[in-house]
């Protein structure tokens, strides 16, 4: 069966464009109290973003679950990790994320968690999107939810984070810059850092509602370039609006990317033996982390685009460490999810036991130059499938003669194709990305 709403990360749009409506979201919100209902006690904890129509989001939700009989915990503001966390901390049956993650404040969106902290199951999703289809209902008001406010959710994430790492940990002497998105770890990052003895100058943790994601955070990394150095810092860390996402930034103002972070992070767990398996990356990831890793006889495997795949491959293997080149990481011996805050301190905490700078460790190994071009597309047609692009990318594939790869993929979350070319030469490659970008382009028009 086809998911009508669900996408790759649950539900996502504009603010205002159906389904990302208020009267959606109520049918949502009963439509899940519905179906955890039919699997007896139902508790569902809420949490979201900055943006400013995540108040209006989640009462709509609210009232939607309470129709149907759940009780519901509003967290307020947290990081998208920190709800998967509390869910199964609480023993709810669900955790729902209102966040459209790095997109701009009018996008908005709805994710689901199990009571383990992790992806619905796909017969979870496909019976709400059944619900939804069908007559809402209200129970007898002796059975309608009650709503309450969890106010220390801050707290017990914070403490949490800590514990990810050891007691005798003491980052005093690390000067780092916090770049918050003005987003959900706008409070919490810094109080980890601080708490650990790390010197904080934090930046981007103003959020107004609308200026969340807006030129900052992880996927808009010159501001936090220029503040390191300006600092004169040992490094920076940028986190998406959600906090599931992480980047970083050396002391000389360079981006160290999710590709170069994993590496890190396997490469101290493979030196202190408790890397279990390998390492799931997915096809965006650098070809040259792959030949990295088995340099050094560590396992690779690439699942699809999209933290559901690689946590999916992850627990299909027992392998405990995955993640993509945008900065979504799992590190599945602390958490269930990608954390950004959980793996900026392995990181951190990697190059204190190698006693070498974040600039050091991220040349440890070769990146292919790779080349990403965004088309935007419109209308329903698939660009991706289209004869005349499939011949674009054999005529490329074959002069690239077995030294690089093509790869075009639709993106779950917005309308865009993804046109990504890698190989051994950058000038080359651009011109193949463009050149693919530019059919692409004409299929779009």
């Amino acid at each position: 069966m086809s998911r009508k709403y669900f996408g790759t990360d649950g539900i996502r749009g504009r603010v205002g464009q159906y389904p990302i409506t208020p009267d959606f979201m109520l049918k949502l919100g009963w439509a899940a109290g519905m179906a955890f209902r039919r699997q007896g006690k139902c508790r569902i904890l809420i949490g979201k973003d900055t943006r400013i129509s995540g108040y209006m989001f989640e009462s709509a939700l609210q009232a939607g679950l309470s129709a149907a009989g759940a009780d519901v915990m509003l967290l307020g503001p947290m990081p998208t990790p920190a709800i998967a966390y509390l869910t199964r901390t609480f023993h709810a049956e669900a955790g729902i994320v209102i966040s459209a993650s790095h997109n701009p404040h009018y996008d908005n969106g709805i994710k689901f968690f199990s009571g383990r902290g992790t992806k619905l199951p796909d017969e979870v999703e496909l019976m709400i999107e059944e619900l939804l289809d069908a007559e809402m209902t209200v129970v007898e008001s002796a059975q309608l939810g009650k709503a309450s406010r969890i106010n220390d959710a801050a707290g017990r994430y914070t403490e949490f984070c800590k514990s990810s790492v050891p007691t005798s940990t003491d980052l005093s002497g690390l000067k780092v810059v916090l770049d918050c998105a003005h987003g959900a770890t706008y409070k919490i990052a810094p109080n980890v850092f601080r708490e650990l003895g790390a010197q904080v100058v934090t930046t981007a943790a103003q959020p107004d509602g609308l200026n969340i994601n807006a030129e900052v955070g992880s996927t808009h990394v010159a501001a936090l370039q220029k503040a390191v150095v300006d600092a004169g810092a040992d490094m920076g860390i940028a986190f998406d609006g959600d906090g599931d996402r992480v980047m970083m930034v050396d002391h000389t103002g360079t981006v160290v990317d999710g590709d170069e972070l994993l590496y890190i992070i396997a490469a101290d767990l493979q030196d202190r033996g408790q890397l279990q398996g390998g390492v799931v990356g997915t096809l965006m990831s650098n070809l040259g982390l792959e030949l990295a890793l088995k340099a050094r006889g560590i396992p690779f495997v690439r699942a699809k685009v999209g933290d559901r795949y690689v946590m999916s491959e992850m627990q299909e293997r027992g392998w405990q460490l995955g993640g993509e080149n945008s900065g979504h990481i799992v590190c599945a011996q602390h958490v269930t999810t990608g954390d950004a805050i959980i793996a900026a301190l392995q990181v951190v905490l990697a190059l204190q036991r190698s006693g070498q700078t974040l600039a050091e460790a991220r040349l440890a190994w070769h990146k292919c130059p790779q080349v990403l071009i965004n088309v935007r597309l419109s209308g329903n047609q698939d660009p991706v499938v289209h004869p005349d692009v499939r011949a674009a990318c054999d005529r490329v594939t074959d002069r690239m003669g077995g030294r690089g790869r093509v790869l075009l993929r639709k993106s779950g979350t917005e309308p865009l194709v993804r046109v990504m070319v890698e190989g051994d030469e950058e000038s080359q490659v651009r011109g193949y990305a463009e050149e693919l970008a530019k059919v692409v382009a004409e299929i779009c028009a």
